[in-house]
């Protein structure tokens, strides 16, 4: 039984501003029993009802999360997507962890009413990152060869579940790419697609796929931020949740031939045969003809830099081997959400012409 509806909660998202971090906060906003607090870099904008405020930290100063993280005594909930980047794997390590040390102790120590803490993952346990690899990936696959900072994360959970004496349980989500509308992130496939997509719209040129060749016909899936969160505050209540790890998908793999296709409708382009182009060199000299798109059709002021994900679409585009999970641990632990992808991308791309991110033609 979920205990969210029987008792008021209070959850603190760790990675408030990201696409992962918003979208939880937004879904946990919807629900009357839950008060919220963000946890950031850059701090945000706290609700006049006091149900969300916002806290900036630098989680990888121990004393600095110590004091900003002391007045958060009725946590119950803890939602950790924080993610810190560095060049290389076995960089990531080190900060990775480190974070996550320093919020949960932090809170463990004076968080009496601390139930759950929530951490979020994805298919580099899988190695997925790294290249073809056993698909679908399943929870119980075997390790790969370390370094990778989300194994020692969990172990380390793990481990300080069991020395607080059980007090609270665990659970690990693992999504897909993840399709959301959050801003001024590095890891936005959707936002990426569309700021390509205009800016070939309005050199009048067909929409072509950049990524590698093989990768046009393989295999992949994502995961809708609106039901990563729904599926995060599950887990986090719900019995079947503690201790387990969940792959979590919309339920449908597709293949970039079909969805470009679509895609390029969508945005009224015609297609063209796809062809690599590192994105993150193709578009680096396109800010001032972004500007300009902008003027002209009245966007909103963001800068060009904050609306780029070209390194991490090159990334995703160049898997020209299969990606996606089975996903069916979920549902036989009690979550049947779903969510059509191309139904995903629309409803995205809408988004993101309302709010005057991208023009409307």
């Amino acid at each position: 039984m979920s205990t969210s509806s029987l008792t008021p909660q209070t959850a603190l998202v760790v990675g408030a501003n990201g696409v992962i971090g918003s979208q939880l906060i937004a879904h946990l906003a919807t629900r009357p029993e839950w008060k919220v607090i963000g946890l950031s870099r850059r701090g945000g904008q706290d609700n006049r009802d006091g149900r969300l405020r916002h806290v900036a930290v630098d989680l990888l100063d121990a004393a600095d999360t110590r004091k900003k993280l002391a007045p958060l005594e009725h946590v119950t909930h803890l939602f950790y997507a924080a993610y810190q980047h560095r060049p290389s794997w076995s960089e990531l390590v080190a900060p990775n962890l480190a974070m996550l040390r320093n919020t949960v102790e932090a809170v463990d120590a004076i968080a009496p009413g601390l139930r759950h803490v929530s951490l979020m993952q994805g298919y580099k346990v899988y190695g997925g990152h790294l290249g073809p690899f056993k698909t679908p990936a399943r929870e119980t696959d075997a390790q790969f060869m370390p370094p990778e900072f989300m194994f020692d994360q969990q172990r380390w959970l793990e481990q300080r579940q069991a020395e607080s004496g059980e007090r609270w349980s665990w659970s690990a989500i693992r999504p897909a790419v993840v399709g959301g509308a959050a801003l001024g992130n590095p890891m936005n496939l959707a936002l990426a697609i569309a700021v390509y997509a205009t800016i070939s719209k309005t050199l009048g040129l067909p929409l072509r796929f950049p990524g590698k060749p093989g990768a046009y016909d393989k295999l992949v899936e994502m995961t809708d931020a609106g039901l990563l969160a729904r599926a995060t505050v599950w887990a986090a209540t719900s019995e079947n949740g503690a201790g387990q790890a969940f792959n979590i998908g919309n339920g449908d793999i597709f293949r970039w031939s079909e969805m470009w296709p679509r895609i390029a409708q969508y945005f009224g382009m015609e297609v063209g045969p796809p062809l690599p182009l590192a994105l993150a060199d193709v578009m680096s000299d396109k800010a001032p003809l972004w500007q300009r798109i902008a003027e002209a059709h009245g966007l909103e002021a963001h800068s060009y830099e904050s609306l780029s994900s070209w390194g991490f679409a090159d990334f995703v585009f160049s898997w020209d081997y299969d990606m996606f999970g089975d996903g069916s641990k979920a549902r036989r632990y009690g979550f049947h959400e779903y969510v059509e992808t191309e139904q995903m991308f629309y409803r995205l791309f809408d988004e993101f012409r309302e709010r005057k991110v991208i023009p409307w033609s």
